[in-house]
């Protein structure tokens, strides 16, 4: 699985993005499945500090060059996480922190991941989250779109 969503998030409670992950995720994050989130702020923090929390699933961060180059949030979602024994796995692309990298990484996901989950913000029509679930469409993958 692949999740995917928006950066912008402070628009919602917190509270609000539990009971989100509760309804949408919790469904298939059992133990052995296997989730990819890119390691950004917003929507990829949440759902890993979430899923590490809340479910047994093997969670991989892929970053599109290093953790280092990540926003401090995201950063310290990451290693929170990984202190507590529930990081798989942490992958340093070593590409640019630009669109490009950022759609590689999301690429990265998507290939080694049989379904996408989408938190895209309500009413947008271009972004990296919709760019990533339009890329798992044309690979025939399944998706869910939650809108944010």
């Amino acid at each position: 699985m692949t999740i995917t969503g928006t950066r912008a998030t402070v628009h919602r409670a917190p509270d609000d993005y539990r009971r989100i992950f509760a309804d949408y995720l919790t469904p298939f994050a059992r133990a052995g499945v296997r989730f990819h989130l890119g390691g950004a702020a917003g929507i990829d923090s949440l759902a890993l500090l979430w899923l590490a929390g809340e479910t047994e699933a093997e969670l991989v961060v892929v970053v599109p060059a290093g953790l280092g180059d990540q926003p401090d949030e995201a950063q310290h979602a990451v290693r929170s996480v990984g202190e507590t024994g529930r990081l798989s796995d942490l992958v340093e692309l070593g590409g640019e922190t630009r669109t490009p990298g950022y759609h590689a990484r999301n690429r990265w996901m998507v290939d080694r991941s049989d379904m996408v989950i989408g938190f895209p913000r309500k009413g947008t029509t271009s972004s990296g989250t919709l760019y990533t679930i339009d890329y798992a469409a044309n690979l025939d993958k399944a998706r869910l779109v939650v809108p944010v």
